[in-house]
């Protein structure tokens, strides 16, 4: 008896378990799958295979994902189920961007979905005019997105001609038409509100949107929830039925319809075949029916009933409510798979069903919804893994990083489709890491991205992407390329803390003799000097101690000359003690000899604080005579030569070395200087056990990197552009400071006005119009830049300083501007936070730490005055450099406070020594004083020995009766061994008496 019920009972559970193996899938067929999708994305492209290919990869006519620079007031639409949301949309740029929505989600009743088209868009339209009226805006006439979740054929931006409908919508009269005409005839039908609907995009695409817009790795979207599909960025080259070879666009691979040719039968089953059959559009979205949360649920169903008709479930009992097509939800997968639910608690749900189960009954119905959802999560990271493996080949990489935005509930809600999902892509695609980001706003956000977008300079009908991304494509970079920039400089710092590789290295890695940061013990009174520009300042820095450390200033600026700039070494050091001797005078501090700290912006070779060698001149100057030398002797000569005051010269420090003590004044974890300004720098505090030039293993020192001379070997030639080269060519200095010719605030406006010739020349703007304004160099400076990208008044400043060149410059023409003012900008802090991030992944590898906290001090025009600068460089630090905590501290009072806190340094160094110096005066003696003593050691030593003088001798010479030393004989050691035999034998017999 008890054996027939064990062989029922196996007899059973082979029967399920043959059931759900047709949903196990294997390595094998997972490869197969992913070599398959592989095929129809490719045939998709084509343009002979398009017509009949599965995966219909549908342009979308989005050229691009969001930069930052967007800015504006959107109404979007998101429809692709039941519900229809109404949004509006705020973008803000700033210090820190924002997006604030404000939105309603309306019902949209089957008898509306099946019924005509006229009724679905009236009904659309008058949601939307709800939600106008809510909101008081039935006056504004706003650009509109509109995110239409089904597959469309796109001829434009604005133009969607619908393919199919999918997700149960059946509305007759829609197929084959312009969704967008369509959308645009119901708003005139109704004639209460007028829009300008500027895209229409599917909610992969917004999806992606969304979470490029807070991580620019984000090109791919993906969406698992009611319904499954993709979207990517593919190159223009390979998409043969759009015309155009340059640059990107969204695609909408539409890979629900993936199996459309049959090509997946083999892991089809037969419960697939009858949710197919019994669906709205047999034999079309295949690959959808077994990856989507609208049809899981289903597919369950149908395994449950066969179960049970075979007696294997709820006692063979079928209800009523199990033969109900639809009534098990997917929702009911996600709560029974999950871990925390007990099996009473799946009982409940299946009790709320109808269905009287057993806790057996509950295992195997666990059982089921896991492996209909294993499988659909692994169909989409095989699809998955050839889209990634299909973008890394098309960049050529041999790894590729990228991050996919998903939406979804089935994503979001189920308790392991995402990890089985990221499994399956880690194990199909081993050379491509893949984040994904889940998105929070929902693909309505993406749509009013996208509008803002193609609002920019694409909405300028002279001027296409192809055509501007000819000249800004190259100054866009992924951040792969960014890592790797991080790596190059990471080896040439190497390079320049060597002593063997130090003088060929580009980057110079100079020491300071700056071991410290301020520790809040800075006292005193100090004179600053700052030299790095055309003007020359003069600090009087005190640092007291009463409640708490204060510092006050006061402060003089001097104009520096051209004529003195690019004169003799001579008349400058002259220039900057007449300055000195005149703030002085003003101070009234002439006759006092007060400890100066000299900030001097230029590559020095330190041997000490006080001793600096310049190296080579930048930012225009060109003083004869002065590179070689020693500027503390050169400015003391000229200060000598007055002879009307006198001056303690303590430091030299340079400018990003300043502005790390100003910054360390108040924070103390700042160890990093930066200087983002008319030139850049960089410093931090490096351990002295890896400079081989500064002797010393104990302690850190700050170096100033010199970062601007980065790429002065080649090393960045494969990121220079046509314009860089120009713009060196042009320069004092040609062949040096490379990378700062490619970021500094001194070149920056230069860089836009060669872009903007060039493409005035090709037609592309201005009419053509080219002034003589225009060609005049440094007519466009970077504060121009700077106001142009003001988030309100920046088309405005655009329309003011084009006008001055004369160019007469239309809407367009500013639109287009101001996005290559955005695009040169951006690249320079770009590049900054690359190598910004080397220094702090070296930082956090000195300390071994497995995350850094530190702060970084910053200073300069270009960080403090431009809008969106500062938030880019933190934003894609962060992203370079995940595994930091990173506080940017603006130095507001520049770096001469910052002189004047090593001088404060140096000086209570100097008065420390002074004291030990003065403290170990009493122990050194002179010659004469050890003669004295040998005299009366000698006198001692003979009173020691006399017999009348011993007793009252301080140095007693006691005889000891050891009459010699030993002499190497063997019959003189034995003669000792007895002797030492004899008393310890007597030693002996004195114990024993005992």
């Amino acid at each position: 008896m008890v054996t027939a019920v064990a062989q029922r009972l196996a007899s059973q559970r082979k029967e399920i378990d043959d059931t759900l193996a047709a949903f196990a899938l294997s390595p094998t067929q997972l490869q197969e799958v992913k070599a398959k999708m592989r095929v129809e994305l490719e045939r998709g492209l084509k343009k002979d295979s398009h017509p009949t290919a599965s995966v219909k990869m549908l342009p979308t006519y989005v050229y691009r994902t969001p930069d930052g620079t967007e800015r504006g007031k959107y109404l979007a639409l998101d429809l692709g189920g039941t519900n229809f949301r109404v949004l509006v949309v705020k973008i803000r740029t700033g210090m820190r961007n924002s997006v604030r929505m404000y939105n309603k989600i309306y019902a949209i009743p089957l008898e509306i979905m099946q019924g005509t088209g006229e009724e679905l868009f009236d009904h659309i339209v008058q949601c939307i005019s709800d939600f106008l009226d809510y909101m008081g805006m039935k006056n504004t006439r706003l650009p509109l997105g509109f995110t239409f979740s089904f597959p469309c054929n796109q001829t434009g931006i604005d133009k969607g001609d619908l393919v199919c409908w999918t997700k149960g919508f059946k509305a007759t009269e829609c197929e084959g038409y312009d969704v967008v005409d369509m959308l645009r005839e119901a708003i005139k039908r109704r004639n209460e509100f007028d829009l300008d609907i500027v895209a229409i995009v599917n909610d992969t695409v917004g999806t992606m949107m969304t979470c490029a817009y807070e991580d620019p790795k984000c090109q791919i979207g993906l969406i698992a929830g009611t319904g499954s599909n993709v979207c990517y960025m593919e190159e223009m080259k390979n998409i043969e039925f759009v015309e155009g070879d340059e640059g990107q666009m969204c695609v909408n691979t539409e890979w629900g319809g993936f199996g459309a040719n049959d090509n997946i039968e083999d892991i089809r089953t037969r419960y697939d075949r009858e949710v197919d059959g019994g669906s709205l559009n047999p034999g079309k979205q295949r690959f959808e029916k077994m990856t989507s949360g609208m049809y899981l649920g289903e597919i369950v169903r149908r395994i449950l009933i066969d179960l049970t008709k075979h007696g294997l479930l709820f006692r063979g009992r079928i209800t009523e409510r199990l033969k109900t097509k639809g009534i098990f939800e997917t929702k009911f997968l996600s709560q029974i798979e999950s871990d925390r639910l007990a099996l009473l608690q799946v009982r409940s749900i299946l009790q709320h069903l109808g269905l009287d189960s057993t806790c057996d009954d509950s295992i195997i119905v666990k059982e089921v919804c896991g492996a209909v959802s294993r499988r659909a999560a692994q169909l989409c990271g095989a699809g998955m893994a050839a889209v990634v493996d299909k973008i890394r080949e098309n960049r050529g990489l041999d790894n590729l990083e990228i991050t996919v935005g998903v939406d979804g509930t089935l994503y979001k809600l189920h308790p392991h489709f995402s990890t089985i999902l990221k499994d399956t892509v880690r194990e199909l695609a081993p050379n491509c890491k893949v984040d994904f980001i889940l998105s929070e706003d929902g693909s309505g956000k993406g749509a009013a991205l996208i509008t803002a977008v193609a609002q920019q300079k694409f909405v300028n009908k002279r001027i296409n992407s192809g055509e501007i991304d000819k000249y800004l494509y190259a100054m866009r970079f992924s951040d792969e390329t960014l890592r790797d920039i991080m790596a190059r400089f990471r080896r040439e710092m190497e390079n320049g803390l060597g002593r063997d590789t130090n003088p060929t290295a580009t980057v110079k890695m100079l020491p300071t003799f700056v071991r410290s940061i301020p520790d809040g013990s800075e006292k005193g009174d100090f004179i600053a000097l700052d030299l790095g520009g055309s003007n020359f300042r003069i600090l009087r820095v005190k640092v007291s101690h009463e409640k708490k450390q204060t510092v006050q200033m006061e402060s003089q600026i001097y104009e520096t000359p051209e004529d003195i700039i690019h004169g003799s070494g001579s008349r400058l050091f002259d220039h900057v003690a007449e300055c000195l001797g005149d703030f002085m005078e003003k101070q009234k501090i002439k006759d006092k000899k007060l400890p100066i700290g000299f900030t001097f912006s230029f590559p020095c070779a330190h041997t000490k604080l006080d001793e600096a060698v310049l190296l080579t001149w930048t930012k225009r100057f060109k003083a004869s005579g002065v590179e070689g030398m020693d500027v503390v002797k050169l400015l003391n000569k000229a200060i000598k030569k007055r002879g009307d005051y006198d001056a303690d010269i303590m430091a030299v420090v340079n400018d990003t070395v300043g502005t790390m003590m100003t910054c360390g004044f108040d924070d103390q974890r700042c160890e990093v200087g930066i200087i983002i300004g008319t030139g850049t720098n960089a410093c931090y505090m490096e351990e002295l056990r890896h400079i081989d030039l500064v002797e010393g293993d104990e302690g850190r020192m700050c170096i100033n990197t010199e970062w601007g001379a980065f790429g002065d070997d080649g090393t960045l030639e494969d990121i220079r552009t046509e314009f860089d080269r120009e713009i060196d060519r042009g320069s004092p200095n040609p062949g040096k400071q490379l990378f700062e010719k490619m970021v500094s605030g001194m070149y920056m406006g230069e860089l836009v006005r060669l872009i903007l010739v060039k493409m005035a020349k090709e037609g592309l703007l201005f009419e053509g119009r080219i002034t003589p304004e225009l060609l005049t160099k440094g007519k466009i400076e970077t504060k121009h830049v700077s106001a142009i990208e003001k988030s309100k008044e920046g088309l405005t400043k655009a329309e003011e300083i084009l006008t001055r060149l004369g160019v007469e410059p239309s809407e367009d023409d500013c639109i287009a501007v101001q996005h290559v003012c955005a695009i040169v900008s951006f690249r320079s802090a770009n590049l900054i936070a690359a190598t910004l991030g080397a220094i702090l992944t070296r930082l956090k590898d000195n300390k071994n730490t497995p995350r850094l906290r530190t702060t970084v001090g910053i200073d300069g025009s270009l960080y403090k005055m431009h809008p969106q600068y500062a938030r880019r460089l933190h934003k894609t630090v962060r992203r370079l450099v995940p595994e930091s905590d990173v506080r940017f501290l603006l130095s507001e009072s520049g770096s001469g406070k910052g002189a004047a806190m090593v001088t404060a340094w140096a000086s209570r160094l100097a008065d420390q020594t002074r004291q030990i110096a003065e403290t170990l005066a009493e122990f050194r003696l002179t010659e004469e004083q050890l003669l004295e003593v040998k005299k009366r050691m000698r006198t001692e030593i003979q009173n020691g020995l006399s017999k009348n003088t011993q007793s009252t001798a301080t140095v007693k010479m006691l005889p000891t009766y050891v009459r010699s030393t030993p002499d190497g004989t063997g019959e003189r050691s034995t003669a000792i061994r007895c002797i030492f035999l004899k008393i310890g034998k007597q030693m002996t017999r004195i114990l024993d008496m005992q």
